[in-house]
């Protein structure tokens, strides 16, 4: 859904005149790993989420959105102790503030839910975020399974600078520590796994306004 920005090089590092000697990377810890996350707190696999569902054989059309992402925040905050690794922690209390209202009133920070069709079977899928800071969001996508339950199928926190969406593909555009460049993240749907999985990750120059209706946000990451 996106392509990196620039030409490399097929050949590898190249001269433009005399760039002096070249030399190999070096790598630096390559003793030291890092110990891997206990599974029941890693990102990336679907997730049933508790105390909600459709109708068998039916869509996320049929789920009350809040309903959904309140019971999955509160599943993943209670499943990390509260150490960010499934959901930043300040979005249990953000969610507080929405009401009964159907779109949780004006200070529910959910954002308005999107259905589309990523897994390509017919039936629409939920997408949707919590924002946390006026910057930083908890981004969700969320399917039926054939028995009616609901899983999650996309976790992903970050600054949502923009979200597409096309057939099975889901991208994601996220300012960079440089102004002029963003990063883009594609996720695609992965029938196997049952799971939308990340496909891509690439770097593209901030479009200007006069190019594209989301360019680069301010401020970096």
């Amino acid at each position: 859904m996106a392509a990196a920005a620039g030409c490399a090089d097929t050949e590898g590092l190249s001269s433009s005149g005399d760039l002096g000697e070249v030399h190999a990377p070096l790598t630096l810890w390559g003793d030291v790993r890092p110990s891997p996350a206990p599974s029941e707190e890693t990102r990336g696999q679907p997730r049933t989420v508790p105390g909600v569902r459709a109708k068998p054989g039916g869509s996320m059309r049929d789920v009350d959105p809040l309903a959904v992402v309140r019971a999955d925040v509160a599943d993943a905050a209670r499943r990390d102790g509260g150490t960010g690794r499934l959901v930043d922690p300040r979005a249990v209390r953000r969610l507080a503030r929405c009401t009964a209202e159907p779109d949780g009133g004006p200070g529910c920070p959910v954002r308005p839910p999107v259905f589309h069709d990523l897994t390509e079977d017919g039936k629409a899928e939920l997408i949707t975020a919590v924002d946390i800071d006026g910057r930083q969001s908890e981004l969700r996508v969320y399917t039926v399974r054939p028995d009616g339950s609901v899983a999650q199928v996309l976790s992903r926190h970050g600054v949502l600078e923009g979200v597409e969406v096309a057939a099975e593909h889901l991208a994601v555009r996220e300012p960079t520590s440089n102004p002029r460049l963003v990063a883009i993240t594609d996720y695609e749907w992965n029938r196997k796994a049952g799971v939308m999985e990340l496909t891509a990750v690439t770097v593209d120059e901030c479009p200007g306004p006069e190019d594209s209706t989301t360019p680069c946000a301010p401020g970096g990451t």
